[in-house]
């Protein structure tokens, strides 16, 4: 199994870096590389974090944002971040 990023979550990562390096690139640089490898490492066990509501994603969060992924046949798709401050029905 392996771990990718869909387009948008790719974005939405590199927008938060872009944003926290305003104030902080040693933090920006943080938060990605912390975010990059608890992602990759989801393909090693994914069910370590629970499912959301209906079962068909799970998320986890991680200096402020949440991490929204699904677990495929063979990967683990990552397909939103968000900051947790953030109305998930606005994002």
């Amino acid at each position: 199994m392996v771990t990718r990023w869909s387009r948008g979550a790719e974005l939405q990562l590199q927008k938060a870096f872009l944003y926290i390096r305003k104030d902080s690139n040693q933090n920006a640089i943080k938060v990605w590389q912390d975010i990059v490898t608890i992602s990759e490492s989801l393909s090693a066990n994914p069910e370590r974090f629970p499912p959301d509501n209906d079962g068909s994603y799970r998320a986890f969060e991680l200096h402020r944002y949440r991490i929204s992924f699904v677990v495929l046949k063979e990967v683990v798709l990552i397909v939103r971040l968000r900051h947790t401050a953030m109305s998930p029905l606005l994002y």
